[in-house]
């Protein structure tokens, strides 16, 4: 992540269910450079339905990446997904900005399906013209253990929370970055993981739809695997291109197709 207007650079960390993914970006003469990057493997049931279920690990993964890619920052900005994080575009009475929290607590509880001392709110609103009688806010709530499984174990790798974020929100951050899109212009945004997909269709910069679905890309290996009568190891080996035994490109080519299928479905 970029450090831009501060003395310290903040690190991006991707906590998947397969795999950690660090980033450190710096900037050079007004352009970006790739300060650190780095990526170490998880064990499978590490972290099940984007929820870190064997912390030890997790923050061990973490301290390895760090010390052999030699990131230099300890301020970490990470984002969540899945069950417990939820999105919601509602429409509420215009008031001044600085009311907008006091009456955000009032209207958002008939949207969040939890009770509203165990998440945290944030939100953006959308209407620019003060004179509506209606405003659009942007809602976003997130359950406070959530957010906990993962400061926590960043806590333990000896590491800063400095953002956490919405995943489908980074995505959209990254693509506003790099493309700077014209106002007019929908887009729609996937960030296919091992296990989760995440959906955010967005318009110029408001996003119109945020899903998480849980597909990814452990579905070809499954899939491979209970088809083939592999190991999951061989499975995956397979899918990422490597021979495997006497298994041919005719006997692997329809299983991943029919997987591509399932997963194109659930996106339209």
């Amino acid at each position: 992540m970029f450090g831009f207007g501060s003395s310290k650079s903040v690190v991006g960390l991707d906590i998947g269910s397969s795999s950690i993914k660090a980033v450190e970006l710096k900037k050079v003469k007004g352009e970006v450079h790739v300060a650190h990057l780095g990526i170490e493997q998880l064990g499978s049931d590490i972290v099940v339905d984007s929820m870190i279920v064997d912390s030890g690990s997790v923050s061990s993964a973490i301290s390895k990446l760090f010390s052999d890619r030699k990131f230099g920052s300890k301020l970490v900005a990470t984002a969540v997904s899945g069950h417990s994080v939820i999105v919601k575009k509602i429409s509420m009475q215009t008031v001044p900005e600085n009311e907008v929290p006091g009456l955000l607590q009032t209207e958002a509880a008939q949207y969040i399906p939890f009770d509203m001392n165990d998440v945290n709110i944030d939100y953006q609103v959308l209407t620019d013209d003060a004179n509506e009688p209606q405003m659009d806010v942007l809602l976003a709530a997130v359950k406070k253990d959530k957010i906990l499984n993962y400061t926590n174990v960043l806590s333990l790798a000896g590491k800063i929370p400095a953002v956490v974020d919405i995943d489908a929100f980074a995505l959209q951050n990254c693509y506003e970055y790099n493309y700077e899109p014209s106002p007019s212009s929908t887009v729609a945004l996937l960030n296919l993981g091992a296990s989760v997909m995440n959906i955010n269709i967005v318009k110029g910069s408001t996003p119109l739809f945020t899903r998480d679905v849980s597909v990814g890309g452990n579905q070809y290996t499954d899939s491979l695997q209970k088809e083939l009568d592999l190991s999951f190891e061989d499975a995956e080996s397979l899918k990422l291109g490597a021979k495997v035994g006497t298994v041919s490109q005719d006997a692997k080519l329809p299983i991943l197709k029919q997987v591509t299928e399932i997963i194109v479905l659930e996106i339209q």
